[in-house]
């Protein structure tokens, strides 16, 4: 059964730092593309840094620069390092899964993900 867990999140003040970790069990880590998403209060799920198998990541605009995905394959955990945090970083983040395995690109796009974690809280303050 897969099974995503994310954890690390908690509540820091701007310019703050915080790694999420996202630990994967119930199928071949390596060969899933995956993917952070967050949901700010109010707002829509959104794709924020994918890693496709190749290794290859993406962000988007707002956390480039700021934010690392990475992947240990041994140890099957996602890691978001998130740097110079901001207020309006706050949400609930989300580790996902691809269904497909192989060679896949990354995403940023929730229909490519079929997998998801229960989520962990960042709070960022001013």
């Amino acid at each position: 059964q897969v099974q995503l867990v994310e954890s690390g999140g908690g509540s820091v003040q701007a310019g703050g730092s915080l790694r999420l970790s996202c630990a994967a069990s119930g199928f071949t880590f390596s060969a899933r593309r995956m993917g952070w998403f967050r949901r700010a209060p109010g707002k829509e799920r959104e794709g924020i840094a994918s890693i496709g198998t190749s290794g290859i990541t993406i962000y988007e605009d707002s956390v480039k620069g700021r934010f690392t995905i990475s992947g240990d394959n041994a140890k099957r955990t996602l890691y978001l390092q998130m740097n110079s945090l901001k207020p309006e970083d706050t949400a609930m983040y989300y580790c996902a899964a691809s269904r497909s395995v192989g060679w896949l690109p990354h995403s940023l796009r929730e229909a490519d993900f079929s997998y998801w974690g229960q989520g962990t809280q960042v709070t960022v303050s001013s």
